[in-house]
């Protein structure tokens, strides 16, 4: 599996904070060039979930994208995406595994030394470590691993690896020197008053 640099995350609760619709916001990633993303809603109802799965599919057809569902392996199945994504308190990847079949990406969260030991052995597809930098974008984070833990993480795995957490144009190419195939976006998607799709296409540019 190879991983294109950039993975943007479509949170829909940092969305509804900035008062940004799903479908703008998906359209601005399509229009800078992205090719793999995640739709993760924590708090939303699985209609609703659903709802905005089908919208980001609609649009993306057409685009050779790889979409991915953040816990909702159900929700996934029936959007007819490419995967999901589970953290440490989700169901197993093993357990994942036979719920998604073999034809479905997984990925999975980490934050320690140990637990990419454990995902490395288990079906994930891919490891995701963090956070790197300090994040405000989820409450509950975990203590940050820096760039060290980064560069730890790719010498415990030769899965491809995400790096999440902080990330911003300042510091993305940092975080793919240190062994990350990828980063993981959320806020340092958001300029200061520039337009979406222009600061998709900087981090493009800045890891290509």
């Amino acid at each position: 599996m190879i991983h294109p640099r950039l993975y943007p995350i479509i949170d829909a609760g940092v969305l509804a904070a900035r008062g940004v619709s799903i479908v703008q916001f998906a359209r601005a990633l399509r229009g800078a060039g992205v090719t793999l993303l995640q739709y993760r809603d924590k708090t939303g109802e699985a209609q609703a979930i659903l709802r905005n799965a089908e919208a980001i599919s609609e649009v993306f057809a057409g685009v050779a994208a790889t979409l991915i569902m953040n816990d909702r392996a159900d929700l996934m199945l029936l959007a007819g995406w490419q995967g999901v994504h589970v953290g440490q308190s989700d169901m197993a990847p093993a357990d994942m595994r036979i719920v998604v079949g073999d034809g479905r990406i997984i990925g999975v969260s980490t934050h320690t030394d140990e637990q990419v030991r454990i995902a490395d052995a288990s079906r994930a597809d891919y490891i995701a470590i963090g956070p790197v930098f300090a994040t405000g974008t989820k409450p509950d984070a975990e203590a940050t691993v820096g760039l060290e833990g980064v560069r730890r993480a790719r010498a415990l795995t030769s899965k491809p690896l995400v790096a999440i957490g902080g990330i911003t144009r300042a510091n993305a190419r940092s975080v793919i020197d240190a062994g990350a195939d990828s980063v993981a976006v959320i806020s340092g998607l958001f300029g200061a008053g520039e337009p979406t799709e222009k600061v998709v296409e900087d981090f493009l540019a800045l890891l290509r």
